[in-house]
Formats: C-alpha cells, structure tokens, sequence
C-alpha cells in the first residue's frame, strides 16, 4: 500500500511508521470497547432483569472506574514498567475481560415473585468488568503517550495531524462497534455483540505487539532494576503484574458497590482540591494563582458536561429501547445502534470545526476557551430540550420520532467538539510546571466523577425501581421528559451564567492572543 512502508520516519502517511500500529490497536481496542458500551446497560436489564436504577449505578460504578484507573496505571508505567509493557499488560486484561462478557448464561426468570439470576453468570460479568477496568488503567493513557514519542522533536509540525490520525482510529473503531456489536448482540444474542468485541480486542493486541520495533523511547527507564529479583524471589516486574491481578479482584467488589465508589471518589476529591488550593495559595504568585482559578472552574464545568453528555450509555439507550420510533426505511434499529449517532457526527463535523475556528481565529472572533466551555454545556442542554419537544409530539402509543434522537445527538456532538479538543490543551498551558502532571490527573478524576454522577442522573430517569417490572411506553415517557426538562433547564442556566463570568475568567488565564491559539484541528478523544 502506498501509504504505508518501513521508513521510520515516515513510513505511514508521512508520519513515522510506529503511528500506524497505535493507530489500529487503539481502533480495534476503542472497537471492543465501546460495542461492549453499546449493550451493557440493555444487558443488565433485559437479561439480568436488574432495575433501571441498579443498572444505572452498576454502570456508573464501572465507567467511573474505568476513568480513575489510568491515572494509577500512568504513573506505574512512567516509574517502572514502560509505556509498551504497560499497554501490552493492559490489552491482556482487555482480552480476558470482553471474552468473559461473552458468557452470558441464561436468562434471569421471575420464580414466586423472585427473580432468579443463573450462577455464577453475574458474577463472570462483574468479574469481566474489572478486567476491563484494569486493562484500561493499564492501556488508556499509556497509548496516547506512546503515540508523542514517536516525533523526537517537540515542535515537529506532524505531531498535532499525528494525534488528529491516532484520534481518528478512536472514533472509527466505536463508528463500527455501535453497529455491529449492538446489532449482532440484540438480534442475535448477547454473547454474539460481547463476542465481537473480544475478537476486536484480540485483534488490537495482535496489531500492537507486531509493532514492537517501531515504538520510541517507550521501554522501563530502569530495565535492570525492573527484573532484579527481590527477597521474595519476584522480580519487581511481576509483582506488578501480580498487583495488577489483584486489582482486577479489588475492582471486582468495588463494581458491585456504588455507594463505596461514591465515597471513595469524593474523599479523594475533597483531598486533591484542598491540595490544590493550599499550593494555590502559599506556592504561588499571583498570575499563576489565577490561572489555577480558572483550571479549577474548567475542570468543573467539564463535570457539568460529561455528566450531561454521558447519559448516552444510560437513559439515552433505554429511552431509545422504549420510547423511539426507530423503524427507518421498514427497518428496525437496535436500541444500541442508536448510540452510532455521535461518532458518526464527530467524523462528518470535526473537520467542519476545525476550518471555523481557524478561519474565527483569522479575524480576531474565535470563541475565549471558558465561552467554548459555556457553549457546549448549552449545547447538550439544548440536546435534552429537543427530546422534550419531540415527547410533546409522541403518538399516542408514547413513540417519538428517530428524528428527536438524532437531532439530541448531534447537538451533544457539536458541543463535545466546543470543549473537548481543547480541555487538554488549555489545562496543560495554564496549570503551573511543578504540578503539571497533577492537574493532568485531576483532570481524568474529574471525568471518572462525571460518569458516576451521570449514573444517579440516569437513576434519576428509572420507569421503576422494581426489578422484573417494565412500564409501557405511554407510562415511561413522562419519566423520561420530566428529567430531560429538568436537565434541559439545568445546562441552559449554567451555561449562561459561565457565558456571563467567560470575560472575567479570560482575564485570569493572563494569556494574549498568541498564547490563547489552541489547535483545535483534533476530533475528541472519545473516553
């Protein structure tokens, strides 16, 4: 293929050859991943029978995880192990994992008003969840970190299109799962959807472990000490991986135990914000105090949005299972297809954002970061209000439209690509040198709060709390526009409120209009 050869340095779309195996592991990995995303809350209640509200919290509890881990998993990875032994510990986990999801049993069956789960299959599943969990502690940030290092120079011009060609695997793989994983697990079976999502990951381990020998500066800094045998007769090495296993079993429990999550989350919160201001406030000068203000307030607006946004996962799908009309051209759609929308939408939008702020930027209008922030939280609010205007529509059998649920999907997108390609970004370049790596790491903190919060916001939207019982269409969907409304309501009053307080925040970032460029060419990273 043209486009791809063993030149090093440019081997692959005129970016170095190592791209192109981070670049399909990453896409065959997002792949299991989020086909995996696409069937689980519907899993849990069709299959399990487990209550909107619990498969909400159960589902909190993991995704949440999944974004606290990568912070342990980096930090292990940058001290011992090496980013390319890291990502291969963390595939293994990830293969092991959606495998396990794939044995299912049978399905759970009212007996004398009990529901009777098949042991030990809700066990395998939670199990396989902490896999996955681990795994992506291991992998998530690792990959991305790989991928820099590929460009020896910094200020090399390939590395930002680099990340925009890494990205762009991201969404290509969760584009192709949500239809095939989704599609094959609903009409087929779920063992088919989860069972499509092994063999995706299987296949991302394989692409990465056949690029060994083009990855960069991505071995242990310290080898020798890495496989020097301790007392206990390990190497430190597999003492990691035995920790790394343990953990598996931690997470285990911890899945199974939202409120424990809950307060874990919160205590480490409380802990690293009050660190973060005692360092504000005796460590630093004035400009960098400020600037601190504002990382603080991003970071939380950034709460604000991906709760919001990842109802997707959640009361989005179930609202999708009981209250859409998606027949399209005589053709039903799974509930979990629908979740396509977005991916679909950041590919065919991304490009479009990327040629507007450049071209805003060129005459002087482009939008201050806190006002982008602003207008993405009054975006997915506005998502939420178009569901409320298509309930108002539904017909009497409490239907509504497919056209609803696209147009909220595309309003959620647009404003994921207001904040998310420059959250990163703008958190690295105001965040003070010393604890650069910290606030990096509060930041994926503060993603892993936003998911659990989203589960007591889809809690929020249960048609019953009852295991087993399942309302109507025309019962459920007063439930689900209420909370909508309510959400609705909630974003577009924040978001006026930060659009309001944005001059004020510009401000404090103390930064002229050189430094307040932002490459803003990058489709999202999806989480």
């Amino acid at each position: 293929m043209a486009w791809i050869s063993n030149d090093p340095e440019r081997g692959f779309f005129g970016h170095p050859r190592g791209l192109a195996p981070l670049f399909f592991a990453e896409m065959w990995e997002r792949f299991s991943f989020y086909g995996m995303r696409a069937l689980l809350t519907l899993y849990l209640v069709k299959h399990f029978m487990y209550s909107d509200e619990q498969a909400s919290f159960i589902y909190a509890s993991y995704a949440s995880l999944n974004y606290a881990m990568p912070v342990i998993g980096g930090l292990i990875a940058d001290r011992y192990l090496g980013n390319r032994k890291a990502v291969m510990l963390g595939a293994i986990l990830l293969v092991c994992g959606h495998i396990g999801m794939a044995f299912e049993g049978a399905p759970a069956q009212i007996i004398d008003g009990v529901i009777v789960r098949q042991s030990p299959y809700d066990q395998i599943m939670f199990l396989s969840l902490a896999f996955i969990i681990v795994g992506v502690g291991f992998l998530k940030s690792n990959i991305s970190t790989m991928v820099g290092k590929l460009y020896a120079n910094k200020d090399d011009p390939r590395r930002d299109p680099g990340y925009t060609i890494f990205y762009m695997g991201v969404n290509l793989g969760s584009f192709m799962s949500t239809i095939a994983c989704g599609y094959l697990g609903e009409t087929y079976g779920w063992a088919y959807g989860f069972g499509l999502a092994g063999l995706g990951m299987v296949a991302g381990l394989i692409v990465f472990a056949r690029g060994t020998q083009w990855y960069r500066n991505s071995e242990p800094p310290d080898p020798v000490a890495l496989r020097a045998r301790t007392r206990a007769g390990l190497s430190l090495e597999w003492i990691i991986y035995a920790g790394a296993v343990a953990a598996v079993f931690v997470n285990w429990q911890l899945v199974q135990m939202h409120a424990v999550v809950g307060s874990l989350l919160l205590a480490i919160a409380t802990v690293v914000l009050l660190g973060i201001l005692w360092f504000s406030l005796t460590q630093c000068t004035k400009i960098e105090r400020d600037r601190m203000v504002v990382v603080l307030v991003l970071t939380a607006l950034s709460v604000v949005f991906w709760t919001l946004f990842e109802q997707a996962g959640t009361s989005l799908t179930l609202f999708a299972d009981r209250n859409s009309d998606r027949s399209l051209f005589g053709f039903i759609i799974p509930a979990s297809v629908v979740q396509v929308f977005n991916p679909m939408f950041i590919v065919l939008l991304a490009p479009v954002f990327s040629w507007g702020w450049v071209k805003l930027a060129q005459k002087g209008l482009e939008p201050s970061t806190p006002l982008k922030f602003a207008l993405a939280i009054i975006q997915v609010g506005l998502g939420f209000g178009a569901l409320v205007v298509g309930a108002s529509l539904a017909g009497e059998d409490g239907q509504t439209a497919l056209f609803w649920l696209a147009l909220a999907y595309l309003l959620h997108t647009t404003g994921e690509l207001c904040l998310s390609p420059v959250g990163l970004s703008m958190i690295s370049r105001l965040s003070v040198a010393r604890i650069t790596a910290m606030v990096m790491g509060v930041w994926f903190l503060a993603s892993s709060g936003a998911h659990f919060l989203a589960g007591i916001v889809a809690a929020m939207a249960s048609t019953s709390t009852e295991p087993g019982r399942e309302m109507t269409a025309v019962e459920s969907l007063p439930v689900y526009t209420a909370v909508f409304h309510d959400l609705f309501i909630g974003a577009a009053v924040i978001g006026v409120i930060v659009v309001l307080i944005s001059p004020f925040l510009k401000r404090l970032m103390h930064m002229d209009a050189a430094d307040m460029h932002v490459t803003n060419g990058k489709p999202p990273k999806k989480g």
